[in-house]
């Protein structure tokens, strides 16, 4: 893809597949074929704005975060629990994933959606793993082990097409600070920063 011209993809899924594989290998991570497969269809469901958008409040948009924490934890069974700490972890991973640079005029940031993903993929990875879906206990502890990473794998399908400039340099070296994204960092040095933990950042000469 290019900045310029629009590319058109025949299989959606399969330009996921592709994407996601390749921006795996970049980020020098694996994961299990099974949680690869996951995230391509949870990519795929999500690409039609209907599956991520929800207007039962009456209004466009994703519903917040700690609204199906909250429809978790007060579910009258484990079926419904589940569902919603599934919903909390997927569109956790996806708005990390695809949004990230949208995140710096607002007040929840990436690290929040890092953090409440992360924790709902750990959560049903615990409750399968006692019941019949061994399986798919394992891909949620993948997923809830790698959030981070995944995120950043997610951040280069997102930006195939996007220069960083250095304007960039502020909010990547907040979202390094917030999150330790190898990728945010290797971008960084590239751009002439040497990110440090301190409060400024040394540029190269």
């Amino acid at each position: 893809m290019t900045a310029d011209r629009v590319v058109p993809v025949a299989n959606l899924k399969e330009f996921f597949k592709d994407s996601l594989h390749e921006a795996l290998l970049k980020q020098h991570l694996a994961v299990e074929d099974q949680t690869e497969h996951y995230v391509v269809n949870l990519l795929t469901l999500f690409a039609r704005s209907e599956a991520l958008y929800e207007d039962a409040s009456g209004r466009s948009g994703p519903r917040p975060l700690v609204a199906l924490l909250c429809e978790a934890l007060e579910a009258p069974c484990t079926t419904l629990r589940n569902r919603a700490l599934q919903r909390l972890g997927d569109v956790s991973l996806f708005v990390a994933g695809f949004f990230a640079r949208s995140f710096a005029a607002k007040l929840i940031d990436i690290d929040y959606h890092i953090a409440m993903g992360g924790r709902a993929y750990g959560t049903l990875a615990q409750v399968t793993a006692r019941g019949s879906g061994r399986t798919l206990a394992g891909v949620f502890a993948e997923l809830s082990e790698k959030f981070q990473p995944l995120v950043d794998a997610l951040n280069d399908i997102s930006e195939s097409s996007y220069h960083h400039t250095d304007r960039d340099i502020l909010r990547l070296y907040e979202l390094w600070l917030k999150t330790g994204s190898p990728r945010c960092h290797a971008i960084l040095k590239r751009l002439g920063v040497q990110p440090t933990a301190a409060a400024c950042t040394t540029f190269a000469h």
